[in-house]
């Protein structure tokens, strides 16, 4: 189990994290979601030992490691870009700093990432999806307590991101890994993670399982960050929160008055106006994004507002076309 408790961390006069946060669970993963900036990378460096953090702890198991040295913590760590040298072949880039005599836990590392009968291969000879694997077999071999892994697959090429997401979560599962994933990719941190923890100016705002995270955001700000969401003004009476689309029933009723409703764009559906005599807002589509599997629409409301509507594949409505807007399910009100 790692835990991080209040952490804070300067430089110069800039504070970048502050009481900052964070449990993972013993054979989890945690993914750390924020923007560019938020401080995630410091949390990760701190974890690893290579900064000093200005006050709070860092435990690994039961023991204190705030003060040791990064070779003493037992953490491995998987960085953005493989980091393998190239002069040594896939199975000394896995041993090394390993004792003489570990061959046999280099192949069974090498299994563990899909990688088995590559040790003799050298790294240029890899795509690039194989080279982070054979960085995640060199971190695994230490039998680490805990695996961090910095934005791993940012250098990786769209296509291949998905496929080799699936093969680091599978080996750290079969080994059994406490690992924390850093990232700015919302749908790579609520696709692998156990947890997510999301970041905001130093500090964790809100960790739970990725399907809370999504449905139940702790604020306003973490709607809007983690997936897409439509956000309008409105009023909350009781049960309800009244804006252009309507009365419409809260998730979890509240405090009332004045705030936000906060929309997944999911959840709107479109029909031909003259199809719609009851629906509370009308407008026109502007513009249709087609990705094959689903669709995005903007609809410019009557009244102003712009919305961003997902739809399936099989689109119905074009740019131009006039259309009713109705939500279904509830919505998320943020009081003011």
């Amino acid at each position: 189990m790692l835990t991080v408790t209040e952490i804070r961390k300067s430089f110069g006069r800039t504070q970048v994290l502050d009481r900052c946060s964070l449990t993972v669970e013993k054979g989890s993963l945690a993914a750390v979601l924020g923007p560019s900036g938020c401080g995630k990378t410091t949390l990760l460096r701190i974890i690893a030992g290579f900064e000093h953090a200005d006050a709070g702890t860092v435990t690994i198991g039961d023991r204190d490691v705030t003060a040791l040295p990064p070779e003493r913590r037992g953490v491995g760590i998987v960085p953005q870009e493989a980091a393998l040298f190239p002069h040594l072949s896939v199975a000394r880039n896995v041993g090394f700093g390993l004792p003489r005599g570990s061959r046999e836990r280099v192949e069974e590392c090498l299994e563990l990432v899909g990688l088995a009968g590559y040790g003799e291969r050298m790294p240029h000879e890899l795509s690039g999806g194989q080279q982070q694997r054979v960085a995640l077999a060199r971190a695994l071999a230490p039998r680490p307590g805990v695996v961090l892994l910095d934005e791993p697959f940012n250098a990786l090429d769209r296509s291949l991101r998905a496929a080799v997401r699936d093969d680091v979560r599978a080996a750290l599962e079969r080994a059994g890994a406490t690992a924390v994933l850093v990232t700015h990719d919302q749908e790579e941190a609520l696709s692998m993670a156990d947890t997510v923890a999301v970041m905001r100016a130093g500090r964790i705002v809100q960790q739970d399982t990725p399907a809370a995270v999504y449905t139940a955001p702790a604020d306003l700000g973490v709607a809007t960050f983690v997936g897409e969401a439509v956000v309008l003004p409105a009023r909350a009476t009781g049960e309800t929160a009244s804006c252009v689309l309507g009365d419409l029933p809260r998730r979890f009723p509240g405090p009332t008055g004045p705030g936000h409703v906060a929309v997944r764009p999911e959840q709107l559906a479109l029909t031909h106006a003259g199809d719609a005599p009851g629906t509370a807002a009308r407008g026109r589509v502007e513009r249709l994004e087609y990705f094959g599997h689903d669709a995005a629409l903007t609809v410019l409301l009557d009244t102003g507002e712009r919305l961003r509507v997902r739809t399936g594949g099989d689109v119905r409505h074009r740019p131009g076309d006039r259309v009713g807007v109705a939500v279904r399910g509830t919505v998320l009100f943020f009081p003011e």
